[in-house]
């Protein structure tokens, strides 16, 4: 499993709720009558967004990096804090996440340092009490030395791919810890938020994505459901580039997906029914879709097996070890951080997203 997404979605669908006042009725004198609390405006009713029903729409969207360190600064006033702590570094691995999911990671923070009678809450508390919000609690799943030493390489594999692909986001934590439904999880963050996003960007997530089932290709020759969610978020990933964004030269730029039916979350029909093209584009759109995944496949397999001593070093740190930072996976494979994308590349270390890989 790699890349685990915040919980920001379950945030907004959980707040797609409405308290809506007798928006025919008259306010005292002087006051001013709230009609609708509502943080998803596209849920509500269009009668209700008719004109004269309200007179301003404020629309407040999740913090950047800036406001969730501003947030953390409030809430870990009370807290005793350890020397190491950076809040920076903080807000930068909680893209996302609103006031109420920050002041919930410095009390499961400070819970967890409690446990673990420590005096102060470090990094490390963030940081675990961070997997628990996103994953769930760790699970007492002894797993045998093979399947371990499997699951291992499989995350192995997102990581190394994380530190040769140009482009790719730092990774930060890589982990064998079961939490959840993952077996293990690879953590990898953005430096700053971004608001728009590279084709080449893309492709790298594909291709770190792939990374897991590229790995059990390289070293066992074999296959395992452990890549399942992987190839989910690739998949979807790919056909976003050809449906949403005018990615693909077969069908060119433009917009095969939709709009989505707020009622219906999933449905892109627009409400209207069926897709919103022909059974010949479909075919097309599938074919693309395939296509792209496949070649980064492809490009993730090649650079696991060129990179094939870095794999097996971080693999048996982590049978070791269980849980390594940033710090700890560079030493262990000899790398720096990947490239950025226009970078030029230093001493044949990072392979860069070729023009074959992205458009054969």
């Amino acid at each position: 499993m790699s890349q685990p997404s915040s919980t920001a979605q379950a945030q907004q669908n959980s707040s797609a709720r409405t308290q809506v006042d007798d928006t025919g009725g008259t306010a005292p004198p002087g006051k001013h009558k709230p009609s609708v609390m509502q943080r998803m405006q596209k849920w509500l009713d269009p009668a209700l967004l008719r004109a004269g029903r309200f007179d301003r729409r404020v629309t407040v969207p999740a913090p950047d990096k800036t406001g969730r360190e501003a947030i953390l600064k409030v809430h870990t006033r009370g807290v005793p804090l350890a020397a190491d702590v950076n809040l920076k570094e903080v807000a930068a691995a909680t893209p996302g996440l609103v006031g109420a999911d920050l002041r919930n990671l410095v009390n499961e923070a400070a819970l967890l340092a409690a446990r673990r009678q420590e005096a102060r809450v470090s990094q490390r508390e963030f940081f675990d009490s961070l997997e628990k919000i996103v994953l769930g609690p760790a699970r007492g799943l002894l797993l045998d030395p093979g399947e371990k030493r499997r699951v291992a390489y499989h995350e192995s594999g997102h990581s190394v791919l994380g530190l040769v692909v140009p482009g790719a986001d730092p990774v930060k934590r890589v982990t064998i810890v079961p939490r959840g439904q993952a077996l293990g999880v690879t953590y990898q963050q953005p430096e700053d938020d971004r608001h728009n996003y590279e084709e080449a960007f893309l492709r790298a997530r594909i291709i770190g994505a792939m990374g897991g089932r590229a790995a059990e290709e390289v070293v066992y020759d074999g296959r395992t459901t452990g890549a399942e969610n992987d190839i989910q978020q690739a998949t979807d990933l790919a056909r976003q580039m050809v449906t949403r964004w005018g990615m693909s030269d077969t069908l060119g730029p433009i917009a095969l997906g939709g709009r989505e039916n707020p009622y219906l979350p999933g449905d892109v029909s627009g409400g209207q029914g069926g897709k919103p093209y022909s059974e010949t584009f479909a075919t097309l759109i599938d074919t693309e879709v395939q296509r792209i995944a496949q070649d980064n496949y492809t490009t993730a397999v090649q650079l696991l097996r060129t990179h094939r001593a870095a794999l097996d070093a971080l693999a048996a740190a982590l049978v070791e070890h269980e849980t390594l930072d940033e710090d700890e996976i560079l030493k262990v494979t000899g790398f720096s951080r990947a490239q950025h994308l226009h970078e030029p590349s230093k001493n044949g270390r990072a392979v860069p997203v070729s023009a074959s890989s992205a458009e054969r």
